[in-house]
């Protein structure tokens, strides 16, 4: 029998220091988040990090905290419940870190008979610290304790027509209802590094304003890539003004150099150039979390207005919305039916 594994990134058991903690040390030791020698990244994480940043995340935490839990896992929930309600197959969830483990999530179908898994990384654009370490993790767990599990990734699908018509159709009906100066695409940070290392040519990425629209096999697992390619698809299907809108990043660690612009410094300077109505969407996530509900929608907001800027407005994630919900059902039957290649390539 075939079944699903939802996968999203995951949250603390609460906003207790202790909790994040615990959760930031099982997500900044993953060699696909914080990629150097493990000697330098325990130095990092546990000799620096984990004895500064876990009060002031816990408080980050505590401001976007719902009275049911973690927004993340909330939401993620919601959504399996939507696309359990639309299919037969059996739809588990799980989270690549906390409590909510994959390999909880694998039993949970094999307990229900299931045999042939279709792992669904709820991340619309490919990238080694998201849909990469869920892969590696989950190989490592069939390995090890489901060896007879019959396993399928669902692959990225930044570029997939449904998916751009949803997230475009979501974008829509915010700016259809207020004026707007300009419209932000904030994407995840990841580091230039990062890029180069899923480079599959290993010469294409040279990180510069020619490699991510000159035709490329890289293209497959070049994170940049497929976030520019987000933005241009919704912008074509929205029929966007040149100069009304533009694409950062967002999140950065350390000193090597990420992803630029960076999404704090690109809303600092058009306040400063006299924008007074700024819209921010995050479509590197597709369920709000602390990046999108702290980072963008509180920080976001508070760097704009001490700039000069007005109005701030965050678009929501996709999160549990009905025709998103379908869309993933959609792709579920198709492989059900058929395969998940011929269902979403």
């Amino acid at each position: 029998m075939k079944g699903v594994l939802l996968v999203n990134l995951g949250s603390p058991d609460s906003t207790n220091p202790k909790d994040v903690k615990r959760y930031l040390d099982e997500f900044l030791m993953d060699p696909r988040v914080i990629d150097v020698p493990r000697w330098a990244r325990i130095l990092l994480v546990r000799g620096i990090i984990l004895n500064t940043r876990p009060k002031k995340s816990a408080a980050a935490y505590e401001r976007i905290w719902w009275e049911e839990g973690s927004p993340l896992i909330v939401i993620s929930e919601r959504l399996q419940k939507k696309i359990q309600a639309r299919t037969t197959a059996p739809i588990a969830l799980a989270m690549r870190y906390g409590s909510m483990t994959l390999k909880k999530g694998l039993q949970e179908l094999v307990d229900q008979g299931v045999d042939d898994v279709l792992v669904a990384p709820l991340y619309p654009q490919f990238a080694m610290a998201t849909t990469e370490t869920i892969e590696v993790a989950i190989a490592a767990l069939k390995k090890e304790f489901f060896p007879e599990l019959e396993i399928t990734s669902l692959p990225a699908f930044y570029h997939k027509p449904e998916y751009i018509d949803v997230l475009s159709k979501s974008i829509s009906e915010t700016l259809t209802n207020i004026e707007y100066d300009h419209l932000l695409f904030s994407y995840h940070g990841v580091p230039e590094r990062h890029i180069r290392k899923s480079d599959i040519t290993k010469s294409h990425c040279t990180i510069d304003n020619s490699c991510c629209i000159m035709p490329s096999p890289a293209h497959q697992f070049c994170y940049r890539h497929q976030c520019y390619e987000t933005t241009r698809l919704v912008s074509e299907k929205l029929d966007l003004t040149p100069g009304t809108f533009s694409t950062s990043f967002q999140s950065r660690l350390g000193f090597d150099p990420w992803l630029q612009p960076y999404t704090d410094r690109t809303i600092e300077r058009m306040g400063k150039a006299g924008i007074k109505k700024l819209v921010v969407v995050t479509p590197a996530f597709v369920s709000d979390c602390l990046e999108t509900l702290e980072e963008i929608a509180m920080e976001g907001e508070e760097i704009f207005h001490e700039v000069g800027g007005k109005e701030f407005t965050t678009i929501p994630c996709l999160n549990d919305r009905d025709d998103w919900a379908e869309v993933l059902t959609g792709w579920i039957d198709e492989w059900r039916i058929v395969d998940v290649k011929s269902a979403i390539a």
